[in-house]
């Protein structure tokens, strides 16, 4: 079984700060570090719990969730980007259904 998994930039900092205590944190981990503190725009929390949310809607895969949880879009057409190389042709109720459940973050 493998551990990979797709995890939010609240994740990544949470992981590298956890991981910083224990040992030194390489040139590409510490860069990282310093990429998710400055994007990030939720708590660990709220990202986990805005990444649920979108994963019960039954057409945002575990990958898109984390994207979307990453970049809280506010427009419909920064959703249509995030699923620009999807199979997945989004409805206009769709979008409204992710733009709601963003909005409940923001």
């Amino acid at each position: 079984m493998s551990d990979e998994r797709y995890v939010t930039l609240a994740e990544v900092e949470d992981l590298l700060q956890s991981e910083g205590k224990e040992r030194e944190l390489g040139q590409e981990q510490k860069l990282s570090l310093d990429h998710s503190m400055k994007m990030r725009k939720l708590t660990v929390k709220q990202a986990k719990a805005l990444q649920k949310d979108l994963e019960e809607l039954d057409f945002i895969s575990e990958a898109i969730a984390c994207k979307i949880v990453d970049i809280l879009p506010k427009h419909p057409d920064d959703v249509r980007i995030l699923f620009a190389k999807e199979r997945l042709i989004l409805e206009k109720k769709h979008i409204d259904q992710i733009l709601a459940v963003v909005g409940k973050y923001l």
